[in-house]
């Protein structure tokens, strides 16, 4: 199943030009946003940062930009829903594919799924997505969470995806 991003950002959970200074403040701001908006619990950032630890999820994309898509267990989450940080300086995230290698991550995206089985898809739908440098580069540079929004948007649109329910 592919996702259509957009139908799971509100403008209130993108946060352009972040200034944080390691993942777990990127993971506790966006799961602040996250929970401001009544999509997860008080405990979602905290569970998400232990799992981070654990089972890292930094994606290598390219040599300036690199992403990152933290998540945690649905007994966290109370409604499906993503938080997108843009980070002006990148901090390190340790990759998916090596936990032994850091990676400089500048693109964070928190999962907050209420099924586990829909972390896969969700995942998949987000790596198509970044994979393609014009959709990443028009995210990285957006001036509004809208032109943020509308790059996704375009990206749904030209794949041909359509937004899951989870």
């Amino acid at each position: 199943m592919t996702y259509d991003l957009t139908s799971y950002l509100d403008p209130r959970t993108i946060c352009l030009h972040l200034q944080v200074t390691d993942r777990e403040e990127a993971i506790r701001l966006l799961g602040k946003r996250l929970e401001e908006g009544g999509i997860v619990k008080g405990s979602f950032a905290e569970a998400a940062i232990a799992r981070e630890r654990e089972l890292p999820t930094g994606l290598p994309i390219s040599d300036d930009i690199n992403v990152a898509v933290p998540h945690t267990d649905p007994e966290h989450v109370l409604k499906p829903g993503l938080a997108l940080g843009i980070l002006d300086r990148p901090v390190e995230f340790a990759s998916m594919d090596d936990p032994t290698q850091p990676l400089p991550v500048r693109v964070v995206f928190v999962m907050a799924l209420a099924e586990r089985e829909a972390q896969i898809d969700m995942l998949q739908s987000i790596v198509e997505v970044i994979q393609r440098r014009e959709v990443l580069d028009a995210v990285v540079a957006a001036r509004s969470p809208e032109e943020v929004l509308a790059a996704l948007k375009q990206a749904a649109t030209t794949d041909g995806a359509t937004a899951g329910t989870t």
